[in-house]
């Protein structure tokens, strides 16, 4: 199976040569890489968001294989959806999911369901494959998108995540894709939004659902987060470096309604 891309031409360019130039520019100067158990990445249109991606992928040494945990934000599909087969495209090429790890993941945590629906639309994930496809031209992926809001199911994957990792002979990243506050003003966008990094840079990740539900931050990707911070405890995190952040405000000018981003490096 092939999964088409959903918002090529959108989120980002559909022209392969401009996509490169977009993915490139983007990146970090020459400093040192870091080797990274997980992250947190923006996931909107490019010209928003893509500075702090690029940030944040162009900062650590990327392996051969990663996790994908963000989001599902439309209504359709199972809450724990993932895919274990295939290849998603973008304009850069097929970018392979790897089949092994995901297999692996489902057995270890059984509340994962195969479901190409929850996928078919989504942006969260696939924004994030440009990147990897410039920087690690061969790496292989699993995609899951969360539509579950409770904290045992979130815990349980992170575990499993956890678990799955431990046991392979090659590092597996864990990326976790979310935005952060979204259409507030920009002032206060940057208070609820460095609640939830405090969190996050914490390692603590009760401490951020807590955080982002008490405080009302709609951080779309707080649950992918959750997730993400769990596994990367379990396998000996003891460090976390905001990267970068950004509001839209900070490209549009418009600082009514902005949507906050952070890019976050686990370490």
């Amino acid at each position: 199976m092939i999964r088409p891309p959903a918002v090529s031409g959108r989120f980002y360019s559909a022209d392969p040569k401009q996509l490169a130039r977009n993915v490139d520019q983007y990146g970090a100067d020459g400093a040192e890489k870091i080797q990274a158990l997980g992250c947190v990445v923006p996931h909107a249109g490019y010209i928003y968001s893509g500075h702090v991606a690029g940030a944040v992928y162009s900062s650590m040494r990327i392996p051969s294989r990663c996790i994908l945990l963000g989001p599902r934000h439309y209504p359709r599909g199972e809450p724990m959806a993932i895919l274990s087969e295939g290849s998603w495209q973008t304009p850069l090429g097929e970018a392979q999911v790897d089949s092994a790890l995901a297999r692996a993941l489902m057995h270890a945590c059984p509340r994962l369901r195969e479901d190409a629906v929850a996928h078919q639309a989504e942006h969260s994930l696939e924004v994030q494959l440009p990147f990897l496809q410039r920087l690690v031209p061969d790496f292989r992926f699993v995609p899951v998108v969360l539509g579950t809001d409770r904290y045992p199911p979130l815990e349980e994957l992170g575990h499993a995540v956890a678990e799955v990792v431990a046991a392979q002979k090659e590092q597996v990243l864990v990326i976790a894709s979310s935005d952060m506050n979204h259409y507030e003003s920009d002032a206060i966008t940057r208070v609820k939004d460095h609640r939830a990094i405090v969190q996050i840079v914490e390692l603590n990740p009760s401490g951020l659902y807590d955080t982002v539900r008490s405080e009302e931050i709609s951080m779309c990707g707080y649950a992918a987060t959750v997730a993400m911070l769990v596994a990367v405890l379990d396998l000996g995190a003891t460090k976390a470096r905001l990267i970068r952040y950004a509001t839209s405000g900070d490209i549009s000018g418009d600082r009514d309604h902005v949507v906050g981003y952070a890019g976050i490096v686990v370490t």
